[in-house]
C-alpha cells in the first residue's frame, strides 16, 4: 500500500493544503488583533482556498510548487523542456482590489535562457480578463522598469501585494480584455542573483513568458494569438531587446508590434552620465547585473568597504525607492578601489547589449524626454537613428521638460493607442527623419564646346 508521504504529488498536494490552512488561520487571527482588517482577511482567505483548491484540481503536468518564498528557487536539476515551459503555478492576486476585478493572476515560474544562452528558470505573473473569450484574446508582454535588486522587488510579488508602481499600465491592458505577461526577469529569489540592464536576459525573459502565458493550462490562451510587447525603462530596453531576438529566438510569436519608452539602449553611454549624479544608484545596480550576468566582470575584488556595505544593503532590501534615494552624488570612487568601467570584460559585455544592430521586424513606437536625468537622451536619439537607418517602420516621440519618472505614467495613453491601431489593423507609418539623397552635379560643358 502506497503512503501519502511516499507519493511525491500527494505529498506536494497535502502540503499545499496544509499551507492554506494556515493562511486561513493566519487572516483569521488577523481580524482578531488588528481591527479594521476584516476585508483583508476575508482577500487572505479567498486567495488560500483558490491554492488549495489549484492543489486539488491540478492539470496534468502542472506543479503548484512548494508554499511561500520556495515557489521563486528553481528546482536543481531543472526539469528538461523548451524555453517558455511552465514549471509550476499558483494562483494569485492581480493586484490592488481594482484589479482584482478585472483578472485572474497566477504567478509562474517558467524556462528561459540567460545571457548565454543556458537554461535557466525564472518567475513572473500571468493575467487573463475576467469574462472575456480567451480564444481570441490577444497577449501584450509587458516588460517592467526597474524594480530593484532584493528578492521583495521582485514584479511578481509587488503586483500580488497591491503595490507595483505600473499597475495603472497594467489595468489598461487588463480593461482592453487583453491577456498580460510580466516577468521578473532572471534572478528574483532568496539569494537574489538579477541581471539588471542585460539584453539578452531580458529579451529571452519577455519572450518566453508570453509562451509561458500560451502553455500555462489555467489560462487557456491561443497559441496562435496577437502579441503585443510594451515598457518602460529597463522595460523600454527589454521590450527593443524582443523585438530583435524575436526573428531568430521566438519565430513562432505571432508578434504585431512594440512600445518603449525611456529605453536605455547603450550601457556604457547611460552609465557615464550617471557617475556622481543623483541617481548614482541605478549605476551600482547596473554593474551589477552585468556581474551576475557574466561573472568575468570584475565587480567584487574591486570592491572597497563602501562598496561591500552598498552591494550588501542593495541586495538585502533595496527596491526602486532606495535606488534613488540612498546614493544620491556617489560616483564610482566612493565605491570601488579601480573603475570596473575601464575593464576590457565590462566593456565586451555592455557592447553585446548594446541595442540597435539588429532590426525589428514589426511597427515600433519608441518615446523619451529631451530631458531625461535618469537614461541619457542623446543615446536614445542615436537608437531611433539606427533603427530608422535598419529600415524599421518607427514612430518617434519626445517629450520636454518632463523627468524620467513622471514619464512612466505620462506616456502610457499614447503607447496604448499605438498598441490598439496594431491589433485593428490601422496601417503603421514612420516619421524617421527623411535623408536626402545625394545630389550629382550638373554636367559642364569643357571650354570652346558646343552646346
Amino acid at each position: 500500500m502506497t503512503r501519502p508521504h511516499d507519493d511525491p504529488l500527494r505529498a506536494g498536494t497535502l502540503r499545499t493544503i496544509v499551507a492554506s490552512a494556515l493562511a486561513v488561520l493566519a487572516a483569521l487571527a488577523l481580524v482578531a488583533f488588528a481591527p479594521g482588517a476584516l476585508a483583508d482577511a476575508a482577500e487572505r482567505i479567498s486567495l488560500a482556498q483558490a491554492r488549495a483548491r489549484g492543489a486539488l484540481a491540478q492539470p496534468a503536468g502542472t506543479d503548484p510548487g512548494p508554499p511561500g518564498d520556495a515557489f521563486y528557487t528553481p528546482p536543481s536539476p531543472l526539469p528538461a523542456g523548451q524555453p517558455g515551459d511552465v514549471v509550476r503555478a499558483r494562483p494569485a492576486k492581480a493586484g490592488p482590489p481594482t484589479a482584482r476585478s478585472l483578472a485572474d493572476a497566477w504567478q509562474v515560474m517558467y524556462l528561459s535562457k540567460n545571457a548565454q544562452d543556458q537554461p535557466i528558470a525564472e518567475t513572473g505573473t500571468i493575467l487573463v480578463p475576467k469574462g472575456a473569450d480567451t480564444a481570441s484574446m490577444p497577449i501584450v508582454a509587458m516588460a517592467p522598469g526597474t524594480s530593484g535588486p532584493a528578492f521583495r522587488c521582485a514584479p511578481s510579488k509587488m503586483i500580488d501585494g497591491g503595490i507595483f508602481y505600473e499597475q495603472a499600465m497594467l489595468n489598461e491592458l487588463l480593461k482592453k480584455k487583453w491577456a498580460v505577461a510580466v516577468p521578473d526577469y532572471e534572478g528574483y529569489h532568496q539569494n537574489p542573483t538579477t541581471t539588471y540592464i542585460t539584453g539578452h536576459s531580458e529579451g529571452h525573459a519577455v519572450l518566453d513568458a508570453v509562451r509561458a502565458a500560451q502553455r500555462l493550462p489555467e489560462a487557456k490562451l491561443s497559441k496562435d494569438a496577437k502579441v503585443l510587447v510594451h515598457g518602460y525603462s529597463q522595460g523600454g530596453g527589454a521590450a527593443m531587446w524582443a523585438g530583435e531576438l524575436q526573428p531568430t529566438y521566438a519565430p513562432e510569436l505571432n508578434l504585431q508590434g512594440i512600445s518603449a519608452g525611456g529605453v536605455p539602449g547603450d550601457i556604457v553611454s547611460v552609465a557615464l552620465a550617471l557617475d556622481g549624479s543623483k541617481a548614482f544608484g541605478f549605476l551600482f545596480y547596473a554593474l551589477i547585473g552585468l556581474h551576475n550576468a557574466y561573472p568575468d566582470v570584475k565587480f567584487d575584488s574591486v570592491l572597497n568597504d563602501a562598496g561591500k556595505q552598498a552591494r550588501q544593503q542593495l541586495e538585502g532590501d533595496s527596491c526602486t525607492l532606495e535606488l534613488l534615494l540612498d546614493h544620491q552624488g556617489k560616483s564610482v570612487d566612493d565605491y570601488f578601489t579601480n573603475s570596473p568601467l575601464g575593464d576590457s570584460a565590462w566593456l565586451t559585455h555592455a557592447k553585446e547589449n548594446r541595442l540597435g544592430s539588429t532590426a525589428i521586424k514589426v511597427p515600433v513606437y519608441q518615446y523619451h524626454s529631451t530631458t531625461d536625468e535618469i537614461v541619457a537622451y542623446p543615446q536614445a536619439s542615436r537608437l531611433r537613428d539606427k533603427y530608422c537607418a535598419l529600415g524599421v517602420k518607427l514612430t518617434w516621440k519626445t517629450w520636454d521638460g518632463l523627468s524620467h519618472i513622471t514619464l512612466v505614467g505620462r506616456g502610457n495613453a499614447d503607447a496604448l493607442a499605438f498598441l490598439s491601431d496594431r491589433l485593428n489593423g490601422v496601417p503603421a507609418t514612420s516619421n524617421c527623419p527623411v535623408t536626402p539623397p545625394p545630389t550629382t552635379p550638373p554636367p559642364t560643358t569643357p571650354p570652346g564646346a558646343s552646346s
